[in-house]
């Protein structure tokens, strides 16, 4: 058999014109690819007028019908698009897309190893949360990395990618939950004849993250066409960069608490200053109380009185010594990555009208980084027995009577914080398709069953914090050797403790280091996730109407996802500095049925050039969380050839993952500000655990367009869609530092969540911060999308010039993102350019022009200024009152950016077979980040000061290799 779908991309292919295939997804949706001539679209036009049988798949509706155009707006990145950029990973070209903004890349997710995201490239539309994304593996479902469901485009044979489909508005009713706020289709070309392949390599303009990329592909037809075999298989890998060696993040940028601030005298409460650097930490370490404080210790332990600097708020100052305590370099500007993936299929078809499949896929991908130094932050305490402290020092203490003091350091005699992460994902598919006749129509149907097992190996170098290291820390003489040992040792002689100096640089022993970092023992955890799908669908059009053939579609699906896991036996116990890995054990199962239709009202009738009525609805029946209905309605209004109007209505559901449902209890350690000890930086310990009382998020979404595609400028098309998303009953947590504050401010709700206990110096200070998820949020997200495109030959506008050229501009205005947690005012996340919302605009223009061999191509993409905190006030003097929401500050403004990409490619002829060159350049005119200052709370000190989900943080990137095929 050769299904419809299999004919369309022949018949194209054989004319010359498969990238026309791919404008058709792309004019069905609303939406139009650079990469493809007008004359093309109009070729495709009236092959679909002459061909009643020939169906058309794509993203966000499941109706198969010819001419049918989708009122759910669809955005295609096409193979020219992705050839163009060249990108190491294609999740670093869709998430140029404006609507695809927040999302989790490896250079945002160093610090993420206790939950075990670092390295993952995972998408977010809508800036509303990766969690709201579905992302689909060509049409179907993918096995998350993470327990919350997260997919990582690492695990997708990326060679074989054709298109990218993006469906931006609530689609549960076609594809069922996790669609909220759209769809991610990663098309693949299943039955590419020939082979294919890669050769490229990269390196930033600083000599650094080196990088390489192959690939090779070949597809064959096999028993006179009737079967089809096709197996791909890619390696990358990029070196990293270990540390920041970048100039920007050498100005020492950091939000600290104003000193001088006090309610009533007008000044601003957050200073954000340059020249900021730490004052209760120093590399040697420092101590931050008693008359002692300010002493500071160096190399090989020697004693220095440290400069303070101007303005001091604990733990930050601005000048003095602030260089001297920059830790913010110990983290990895991008992880080391590397990734290999193989993919097989063979489909034969047994009978004329029935095929048979099977395929199998496998990537392993891993992400070495460093994280941030093991801090102590003014928390530790040394009494006045521990023999490392200098005979100075100590003689000053028993002048004054000090019998201990507290001690700040950064521990620069222990190793930088590291996670190492792998992941492989394997994937099993088996199904059948074909053709039927029904009630004297024809009828499409697909069957299939699916296995994806996910397995991850999450590690890291971390201090044994509560035995190890609190042990070494308590030093003392023996009274019989005189040698310095560990208190411990004096009645358990044979614990193997050794002691650690943390007062100085170059002073401890490596013995002293195998005791804090026994490599016999790490932190560790090894999961697996499995997910089990068995799914059918079928499509006709059984009936007709005056206005022609209605479509049909309807399926069922039954999905089980699992996730079940090991840890060491320290992370147990909350342990280890960092990591304290917990494994999450849990599953549910969901069984499903959907039904769409298309009526025609009108086709060319009425003086209407078309109208089309669409209509679906899904019953979904968790396990975990009951039994929910999700439907959508829409329309799509063509009055004359060049305008087109859609709109749609739906019901769309999130429920609740794996990890909201079964957390067993995730541990962090972070900082806040304790507003009950003086706005005192309190180290802390995190615990995050589930929730099983968590039901399905619901939203309601409206989303209207027009598409323009005037006949008196051939080759042009743009449209505008408005859409508007309010989810009720939204899972979320609220921060740390948000329960201290709500605390402080009187509501024993948030208190109830904090464990106090005698911290340095017998204070009451704050030991562990609970969270736990909860449906009580309402969130409101509105926009607008814009996208324009325009393809000619150049012979048409200047006469006697050769190639064409295509443009091409996206852009998305985000209008609100409103979140009330019914605690505090809701507030508007729109603009916060540090990372806690959209920006207020994103886009993306490309033009590129093409002349038989060679075709050259300029991008465009950047985003508008912003601010940190829509609430916040920015002023000088003269501010009011500052509180938990509206903080005043001296500077709420955070810079926007464009950055410029281009590429260059040659092909060569070579007998039948065909090579390209090419080259491409990120950042072509080397662009800065915007300066994004941490702090004051959180771990400011150890993150580079800018926000790398938004700003280009490596510098300009060269890319140049070789394609070809035969």
């Amino acid at each position: 058999m050769t299904s419809s779908v299999h004919r369309i991309r022949m018949r194209y292919f054989k004319a010359g014109a498969s990238a026309t295939a791919l404008a058709t997804a792309a004019l069905i949706g609303g939406a139009f690819s650079s990469a493809y001539a007008a004359q093309g679209l109009q070729e495709v036009n009236e092959q679909e007028a002459s061909s009643g049988d020939d169906q058309i798949v794509v993203t966000g509706t499941r109706v198969s019908r010819s001419g049918f155009q989708a009122p759910t707006p669809l955005s295609v990145l096409g193979e020219d698009e992705i050839n163009a950029s060249a990108p190491q990973n294609i999740a670093d070209l869709a998430n140029e897309l404006p609507s695809v903004v927040g999302s989790n890349i490896p250079q945002n997710s160093n610090l993420s190893f206790s939950s075990g995201g670092a390295g993952i490239n995972s998408l977010n539309l809508r800036g509303l949360g990766g969690t709201r994304t579905l992302v689909l593996f060509d049409g179907r479902r993918s096995v998350g990395s993470l327990n919350t469901g997260a997919v990582d485009i690492n695990e997708f044979p990326q060679p074989l990618i054709e298109r990218i489909e993006v469906v931006t508005g609530g689609a549960s009713a076609a594809y069922g939950s996790d669609a909220l706020s759209g769809v991610v289709n990663f098309i693949l070309d299943k039955d590419f004849v020939g082979v294919k392949g890669e050769l490229s390599g990269g390196v930033t303009t600083y000599g650094d993250d080196l990088s390489w990329k192959a690939n090779l592909t070949a597809g064959t037809e096999f028993a006179d066409g009737r079967g089809h075999f096709l197996i791909s298989a890619e390696a990358t890998a990029n070196e990293g960069i270990y540390g920041v060696p970048r100039d920007w993040n050498d100005q020492g940028r950091i939000r600290m608490i104003n000193p001088n601030y006090t309610p009533t005298n007008g000044q601003p409460e957050w200073l954000q200053l340059e020249n900021v650097g730490l004052s209760s930490a120093t590399l040697g370490g420092i101590i931050t109380n008693t008359d002692l404080r300010g002493t500071a210790f160096g190399a090989n332990g020697a004693p220095y009185q440290f400069n303070y600097g101007s303005l001091v708020q604990d733990p930050y100052m601005q000048g003095g010594d602030w260089r001297s305590t920059q830790v913010n370099d110990a983290t990895s500007l991008n992880p080391e990555q590397q990734r290999q993936s193989i993919f097989a299929r063979v489909s034969y078809e047994i009978a004329d009208d029935v095929e048979v499949f099977a395929q199998y896929s496998y990537a392993n991908s891993g992400n070495i980084a460093w994280a941030l130094r093991q801090f102590n932050i003014g928390n530790l305490v040394i009494k006045d027995d521990n023999p490392f402290i200098p005979d100075s020092v100590a003689t000053r203490m028993a002048t004054l009577g000090i019998t201990e003091f507290r001690l700040g350091t950064n521990n620069g005699d222990l190793p930088i914080i590291f996670s190492d992460f792998k992941r492989d994902a394997n994937r099993y598919l088996v199904g059948a398709n074909g053709e039927t006749g029904l009630f004297g129509t024809s009828w499409t149907w697909d069957v299939y069953a699916q296995r994806g097992v996910v397995n991850t190996r999450e590690s890291g170098l971390f201090v044994h914090k509560k035995d190890n290291f609190a042990m070494a820390l308590d030093a003392v003489r023996d009274p019989v050797s005189g040698s310095i040992v560990c208190r411990s040792t004096l009645t358990d002689p044979n614990n193997g403790c050794v002691p650690y100096n943390p007062m100085g640089i170059g002073v401890n022993s490596q013995a002293a280091l195998d005791w804090l970092f026994p490599g016999d023992t790490q932190a560790l955890r090894e999961q697996q996730f499995t997910q089990d799908v068995i799914a059918g669908t079928f499509q006709g059009e059984p009936l007709s109407n005056w206005a022609g053939p209605i479509s049909i579609a309807a399926g069922i699906e039954h999905r089980r996802e699992e996730v079940e896991g090991s840890t060491d036996p320290v992370s147990q116990v909350n342990g280890w500095f960092a990591g304290n890995y917990l494994p999450t054990e849990g599953s549910y199962n969901v069984t499903e049925g959907f039904f769409e239709t298309v009526i025609p009202i009108a086709n060319d009738q009425w003086g209407i050039d078309q109208f089309d009525l669409n209509g679906a609805v899904r019953a979904t029946n968790y396990s975990s969380s009951g039994y929910v209905t999700t439907w959508k309605v829409g329309a799509t209004l063509q009055p004359i050839e060049d305008i087109r109007f859609r709109a749609t209505r739906s019901r769309d559901i999130r429920a609740p993952n794996l990890g909201e449902l079964f957390e067993a209890g995730r541990a962090n350690t972070n900082n806040v500000t304790d507003p009950f000890n003086g706005n005192t930086n309190t180290q802390y310990q995190g615990l995050a655990t589930g929730n099983l009382n968590l039901t399905p998020e619901i939203a309601d979404t409206i989303g209207v367009g027009v598409i323009l595609q005037p006949r008196f400028i051939p080759g042009f098309t743009a449209s505008v869609d408005y859409y508007r998303i309010d989810i009720d009953d939204a899972i979320g947590t609220v921060g740390a530092q948000f329960i201290v504050d709500r605390c402080f401010e009187g509501d024993q709700s948030f208190c109830d969540a904090i464990t106090r206990g005698p911290g340095p110096g017998g204070a009451d200070v704050i030991l562990q911060i609970r969270t736990q998820p909860f449906n009580f949020v309402t969130e409101k997200a509105r926009g607008l999308d814009f996208e324009a495109t325009y393809v000619t030959d150049l012979d048409d506008v200047f006469g006697g010039v050769g190639g064409s050229i295509s443009l091409r501009a996206f852009a998305t205005h985000y209008l609100k993102n409103l979140t009330d947690n019914g605690i505090d005012p809701p507030f508007d996340s729109v603009g916060e350019n540090d990372g806690n919302g959209p920006p207020d605009w994103t886009y993306r223009a490309s033009a590129t022009y093409t002349n038989d061999a060679l075709t050259v191509n300029l991008t465009g993409r950047g985003l508008s200024s912003g601010v940190y905190d829509n609430d916040w006030i920015e002023c000088t003097s003269g501010c009011p009152t500052s509180n938990s929401i509206a903080r005043t500050t001296n500077n709420n403004q955070i810079d926007g950016a464009l950055y410029f990409d281009a590429s260059v490619a040659y092909k060569l002829l070579l007998g039948n077979s065909e090579a390209e060159v090419f080259l491409s350049v990120r950042n072509l005119t080397n662009k800065d980040p915007a300066v994004v200052a941490p702090g004051p709370t959180g771990l400011a000190f150890a993150v580079p000061p800018t926000n790398p989900t938004l700003y280009d943080q490596l510098g300009r990137v060269f890319r140049a290799g070789l394609r070809f095929q035969m």
